[in-house]
């Protein structure tokens, strides 16, 4: 029989040692419904769930709800919207009561007074004229200039099939302003002309997405193993979709047979009572979901499907270690 034990050498087993006493519990948070940018293909927008419901303006709230939500077992809140950064109220309710991450496109700067330690990722979405064509502005020019040197601070770096054979320029502009980044890809939500991928698009992606990590080991937080799951759908002989996405919101997960999945995960509304379908939206087709986190959650609620080989086990660890980094529960 094949163990973890058997399988890992000592400084293997030692980097297994250190995830597996982790036990990390997240759910998602609408902090707010509005947003100062307006970005095509943004899933917040584009499936209405900016009306799904109403705002919770009452601090003291927010606090007892939070209060609800560690008592739940939740040890890390991760903040979307709209755009966090605009209700900073809120964010500090979460902030001195949870571990905390927050994601925003970087246009507020966060006062780190306020906020010493909290991680933030900041949204791109290509060059500088993919920021354009999809939200109206280059929001990496602000966003560096607010971030430059942050060491809890990295860019969640959205590809697209225009970015194919761009990316080494972003992210050397990324390393030159003393920054991490971790890559994801499109899903296209509202259809942008240009922006679906095609397989041979994902085939070299996947191959640059290599290439810019061993040319950047420093900056980028990956694996190649992610960069197959999230541009392939597929794991071993299982293909990502509905049937086995981890991050569907617990009491509406009645699907069965139930497959392995988050323990405890919600997505919740902001108006604290109302609870979304899934980490994305319920219009997302789930079997061309390119969702980054959904698909490292896949990876990392199957640990003993890797328990196979060597190098399998060492793909599982190694995407467990970059969500644990960019969720600051190990260092960089």
């Amino acid at each position: 029989m094949k163990t973890v034990s058997s399988l890992l050498d000592p400084e293997w087993h030692e980097r297994y040692k250190r995830i597996s006493k982790l036990n990390i519990r997240s759910s998602i948070y609408d902090v707010t419904n509005r947003c100062n940018l307006r970005c095509k293909g943004c899933f917040f927008f584009s499936s209405g769930e900016d009306q799904a419901a109403s705002e919770e303006t009452d601090t003291k709230k927010w606090e007892a709800f939070i209060d609800r939500e560690k008592e739940r077992g939740v040890n890390l809140a991760i903040l979307i919207g709209g755009e966090p950064t605009l209700c900073l109220d809120r964010v500090e309710a979460f902030y001195r009561r949870l571990p905390t991450f927050c994601a925003t496109n970087g246009l507020i700067k966060v006062p780190r007074d306020r906020f010493p330690d909290m991680m933030l990722g900041i949204s791109l979405w290509g060059d500088e004229k993919d920021e354009k064509t999809l939200r109206g502005k280059d929001a990496f020019s602000i966003s560096s200039k607010h971030y430059a040197g942050d060491p809890h601070v990295y860019y969640l770096y959205t590809l697209t099939p225009n970015q194919i054979g761009k990316i080494d320029r972003i992210v050397k502009k990324i390393k030159d302003v003393g920054l991490k980044v971790h890559m994801q890809l499109l899903s296209n939500d509202e259809g942008v002309d240009g922006f679906s991928w095609k397989p041979e698009e994902l085939a070299a992606i996947r191959l640059e997405m290599d290439e810019i990590l061993d040319s950047y080991p420093q900056t980028v937080i990956s694996s190649k193993y992610y960069h197959k799951i999230i541009t392939t759908g597929k794991m071993f002989n299982r293909s990502f979709g509905w049937n086995e996405c981890p991050s569907v919101t617990e009491p509406m997960d009645h699907r069965n047979p139930r497959p392995k999945r988050l323990i405890e995960f919600i997505r919740w509304a902001s108006d604290l009572e109302t609870m979304h379908r899934c980490c994305t939206s319920i219009t997302r087709d789930c079997s061309t979901c390119k969702d980054g986190a959904a698909h490292m959650s896949w990876v990392m609620v199957n640990k003993r499907m890797h328990i196979r080989t060597t190098k399998d086990l060492q793909n599982w660890i190694e995407v467990y270690e970059m969500f644990a980094k960019l969720y600051q529960f190990i260092p960089w």
